[in-house]
């Protein structure tokens, strides 16, 4: 996988006080509501619940500075914050892409003055680290996320700067998760004495487990069943540990699943005071969500491009992006406004709240350079299309089963694969390794997606097998 550079720029250090009753997060660089600012500056006030605050966003930057498959040292990435006038929302990835986590400061733990609304990274040091960990008690925490610039100036001018290779599966996994979390319904809600319970009870391996309501509580399962949710590797719930005597309750999300059912990620919301942090998990602690492929249905869509920029102009860092306002806004009809959002998410400019089931606005301050180039499997298909390997039967084929209105072929130098299409030209599957392996669990092959690209109306007419 290609590592990117990216430069984190901060005019100084975020930094507590001595007595640790003031926090200020360094800002370093984001678009806000006014454009592109180098260091926003988007609150100031109280948080109301200092030492919950203080160990969700101890949460937040441990997640950032781990991996969960093959353990290493990792390069400190900085969580990304984002402000949209009611909350404050802090995001990590850990540096394997299979752990997402996230902290909302909702409205009832926030006191004072919003600036700006945007999205920015936030320097998350060891001295601040250090600092956090000491908050205690009830007294109000005083935070800054960003800072008036005549306060920040430094005898010598100095401006801190931390390089570290980014790698584009970061980015990629912001992307995938907001498509992915879309289907997740609540799957089990537990009181906050039994999700202690539960949590200090999970085995610290790394397989996957099967975790099916049972009353007020989970039980675990080796296999799956209607209504339960996946859970690989429970030692990446570890970093919820310290939170859990401030917790109110857990909740479960998933998407739906058979007896049937491959891994499936997970998310796992512990409520806090004025405060949730959620965990998103990959489907297995091997993989990341940047491999999933839940993107590519959106990116191969028809006018997805334009449709993107007409829907991401309309946005403007709400608390919740209503998708059916967008379509009335925008003129299009929901599929596409969805399949755009799909595509904004390529670039990091939407969330997924499964807590709320709804799409957040917000701008991750990187270029992510062309959904296309994050995209091999993408690449791929328009490769395959352009060498003119892709044929379209254009009869049914009775071979290819029942729910297959036509198939394609895709000649490879080993051998050539056929996909079965729908009458709308979407692909069902394909006879290559990795359909068998992942049955569509992973999104689309690039056989598949060039047998859709081919399917297209004006699409370039292939003659047939049988031409």
């Amino acid at each position: 996988m290609v590592a990117m550079t990216h430069s984190y720029r901060y005019l100084r250090p975020s930094a507590a006080d001595a007595s640790g009753g003031a926090v200020g997060l360094a800002t370093s660089g984001g678009t806000t509501s006014r454009g592109p600012l180098p260091h926003p500056r988007f609150f100031s006030g109280v948080l109301t619940r200092p030492e919950a605050a203080a160990r969700g966003l101890l949460a937040v930057a441990a997640v950032a500075r781990t991996r969960y498959f093959r353990p290493q040292l990792a390069a400190l990435r900085d969580p990304v914050v984002t402000c949209d006038g009611q909350r404050l929302r802090f995001e990590s990835f850990s540096a394997c892409g299979g752990v997402h986590a996230r902290l909302d400061v909702l409205p009832g733990a926030l006191d004072g003055e919003v600036f700006d609304r945007g999205t920015t990274n936030v320097d998350v040091n060891d001295p601040l680290r250090e600092a956090l960990a000491r908050v205690r008690g009830g007294d109000p925490l005083h935070l800054s996320v960003g800072a008036d610039e005549l306060t920040v100036t430094t005898t010598d001018g100095a401006v801190l700067e931390k390089k570290v290779p980014l790698p584009e599966r970061w980015l990629r996994g912001f992307a995938e998760l907001q498509v992915i979390s879309v289907p997740f319904d609540l799957r089990a809600e537990l009181p906050a004495a039994e999700a202690v319970r539960l949590l200090r009870s999970l085995p610290a391996g790394s397989g996957v487990l099967w975790m099916v309501p049972a009353g007020r509580t989970l039980r675990r399962s080796a296999r799956p069943a209607p209504g339960a949710v996946a859970l690989a590797g429970a030692r990446r719930l570890e970093v919820l540990t310290p939170l859990l005597r401030f917790a109110r309750a857990l909740r479960v999300y998933g998407p739906p699943v058979s007896a049937a059912s491959l891994p499936v990620a997970s998310a796992w919301e512990l409520e806090l005071p004025g405060m949730r942090l959620v965990l998103t998990l990959s489907p297995e602690v091997t993989r990341g969500f940047s491999g999933e492929g839940a993107v590519l249905d959106a990116l191969v869509a028809d006018q997805v491009e334009a449709d993107a920029e007409l829907v991401g102009a309309l946005m403007d860092f709400e608390p919740a992006v209503e998708t059916g306002e967008l379509a009335r806004l925008s003129g299009l009809p929901l599929p596409r406004v969805k399949a755009a959002l799909g595509q904004l998410g390529t670039a990091g400019r939407v969330g997924y709240d499964v807590a709320e089931a709804a799409y957040f606005h917000r701008e991750l301050p990187y270029d992510a350079a062309g959904a296309e180039r994050l995209n091999p499997r993408l690449r791929g298909a328009r490769s395959l299309l352009a060498e003119g390997v892709v044929r379209l039967a254009e009869a049914p084929d009775a071979a290819a089963g029942d729910d297959a209105a036509r198939t394609a072929t895709v000649a490879m130098p080993d051998r050539a694969h056929r996909v079965r299409l729908t009458a709308d030209g979407t692909a069902l599957g394909c006879t290559c390794p990795w359909w068998s392996r992942y049955r569509g669990t992973r999104g689309k092959c690039k056989h598949a997606l060039a047998a859709e690209l081919a399917a297209r109306p004006g699409a370039p007419a292939r003659p047939g097998p049988n031409d």
